[in-house]
């Protein structure tokens, strides 16, 4: 696939699938972009950056990442990374930036994806968080990072495809989903205190509550959530820690 630059006299670029022999290339422009303001310290060797990005190029198996490279004069300069309906990396060569290579990629997934994808940036790359808004992805979500190795701040993008609203229900589908499981596990977790208090101290339940054990939950998950009002989380685990003590009294009268 080949589209012409924005800048002018600027020769054609040209999209295609990564090849082994990109892979040198390819670690040269991630660590051009991926240092400096807005970014976490890298902490890979070069060789495992090598490996890293050269798996990913290779993968073979039905999930398989989906690596694409622009290229300029037959020289890479930029590449994503499109696992599923998730583009795990996008990155382009700071020499080559603001010259419509990002666009051109994204432009690219957008076609690969037509019924919508997330990624992640971190939440202090101003420049790219501006850019993906142009674009039209929404962020959702703000966190503090801890679910990735690198441990910084993000926030997770989406953008939901030509049939938004099937977009969006079927992402709501999936958190509901992963919701039920995890409030199952929550019910029979508080449960089992309940047990522990009713055979320790006598009494479980509502008249066993710790306000100040319920206070510190909301703390961390206000932490985990930055972008989620203290007033919300208040009275949703309020909700929750209550049903949670009455499912346990039911079976405990």
């Amino acid at each position: 696939m080949t589209v012409p630059e924005d800048s002018s006299g600027a020769t054609d670029l040209v999209l295609r699938p990564a090849v082994a022999d990109d892979v040198a290339r390819l670690v040269e422009v991630y660590l051009a972009a991926a240092t400096g303001e807005g970014h976490p310290v890298e902490r890979r060797t070069h060789q495992q950056l090598v490996d890293w990005l050269g798996e990913r190029v290779r993968s073979v198996s039905a999930d398989r990442h989906e690596v694409w490279v622009a290229a300029d004069d037959e020289r890479v300069v930029g590449f994503a990374d499109v696992h599923g309906d998730w583009v795990s990396l996008l990155f382009v060569d700071p020499t080559r930036q603001r010259q419509g290579v990002g666009r051109a990629l994204l432009e690219l997934v957008q076609a690969l994806r037509p019924g919508g994808f997330g990624l992640r940036v971190h939440a202090d790359n101003a420049p790219a968080r501006a850019f993906y808004a142009r674009l039209g992805l929404v962020e959702l979500e703000r966190t503090d990072g801890s679910a990735y190795d690198d441990g910084w701040p993000d926030c997770r993008l989406a953008w939901p495809g030509h049939e938004p609203l099937r977009y969006w229900r079927s992402t709501i589908d999936e958190v509901d989903a992963e919701l039920a499981v995890l409030l199952a596990r929550r019910f029979a977790l508080a449960g089992a205190v309940q047990d522990l208090k009713a055979a320790t101290i006598g009494a479980g339940g509502e008249a066993a509550r710790d306000a100040r054990r319920e206070a510190e939950i909301v703390d961390r998950m206000a932490t985990l959530a930055p972008s989620l009002d203290r007033t919300h989380l208040e009275r949703v685990m309020r909700v929750v820690l209550e049903e949670g003590l009455t499912a346990w009294e039911r079976t405990h009268p």
